[in-house]
C-alpha cells in the first residue's frame, strides 16, 4: 500500500504552451511502474481552457466544481458541472476548461503509451472559445 498525502507534492502553474488562462496543476499521483497511469487535480479560472490535444491511450476528467466546457474536435461544445465524467477516446483531438464566468475544477487521470501520455496542438483561439460560452449562454 502506498499512500499520497494531499499537499505532498507542489502545485505549478499551467505552462502557456498548453493553457489560455490561469491553470493550476496538482499533481495527485504520477506514473508508478508497471502503471502507466497518472493523475492531477486542474483548476481553470474563468475563461481559461487547454490547447487542443490527444491522448494515445485516452483521458477520463472528473469535474469536482464548477461549471466547465469540453469538446472534441468536429464536436459541439458541452457543458460540465460537478459529478459528471467525460471519457476521451484514444486520439482523440479535444479541449476542456473552465466556463467564461465560472471557473472549473476536475481530475485528469490519463496513461502514457511508451513514456508519452499527451500531444499537445494548437491554442483553442479566444473566437472558438467566445462562440462556445454564447453558444452555451455561459
Amino acid at each position: 500500500m502506498k499512500i499520497q498525502r494531499a499537499g505532498s507534492q507542489p502545485s505549478a502553474k499551467g505552462p502557456a504552451e498548453w493553457f489560455t488562462g490561469t491553470v493550476r496543476i496538482d499533481p495527485l499521483y504520477a506514473v508508478d511502474a508497471p502503471s502507466a497511469m497518472a493523475g492531477n487535480t486542474v483548476t481553470f479560472e474563468p475563461g481559461a481552457r487547454t490547447a487542443w490535444h490527444t491522448h494515445p491511450l485516452g483521458q477520463t476528467l472528473i469535474i469536482i466544481a464548477g461549471s466547465g466546457l469540453v469538446q472534441r474536435v468536429d464536436g459541439p461544445i458541452e457543458t460540465v458541472l460537478p459529478g459528471d465524467v467525460v471519457r476521451f477516446a484514444p486520439e482523440e483531438k479535444h479541449w476542456h476548461g473552465a466556463s467564461a464566468k465560472t471557473a472549473m475544477s476536475h481530475i485528469a487521470i490519463q496513461e502514457a503509451l511508451d513514456g508519452k501520455a499527451v500531444e499537445w496542438m494548437e491554442q483553442v483561439s479566444d473566437e472558438q472559445y467566445g462562440r462556445s460560452a454564447e453558444t452555451e449562454g455561459i
